[in-house]
């Protein structure tokens, strides 16, 4: 098993979102509609029908219950999933203040629901 480098825990969360790929000079290369498999204050994990490439940076709009969070951050990997699908893990890089607080409540409330 490998080593965990994250910072903070993730917390599994099936939410649709909609994302937006940039290159280095902020050029829009690609749209497209996704889930989340996992979130965290940091990062996440998203499913999508079609890879997204290391190299882009993707602006995401994730719904989760009412809100709508916005975050910008950066592709660390693409991996196919077993259902055929792509996975990629998301690294934040930027995250207004309002949507860093949605996605704290989010992730208390589920650690909360799901204690043992």
């Amino acid at each position: 098993m490998g080593i965990n480098k994250r910072k903070h825990e993730r917390v599994d969360a099936l939410n649709l979102l909609s994302y937006v790929t940039l290159d280095s000079d902020g050029k829009e290369w690609n749209q497209g509609m996704g889930r989340t498999l996992n979130i965290s204050e940091s990062g996440l994990q998203l499913e999508t029908n079609e890879p997204i490439q290391t190299k882009y940076i993707v602006l995401i709009s994730i719904g989760i219950e009412d809100d709508l969070v916005d975050i910008k951050g950066k592709v660390v990997y693409t991996n196919r999933g077993d259902s055929n699908m792509f996975e990629t893990g998301i690294e934040f890089i930027e995250v207004n203040p309002e949507s860093l607080a949605i996605l704290r409540k989010y992730i208390s409330e589920f650690n909360r629901q799901y204690e043992k």
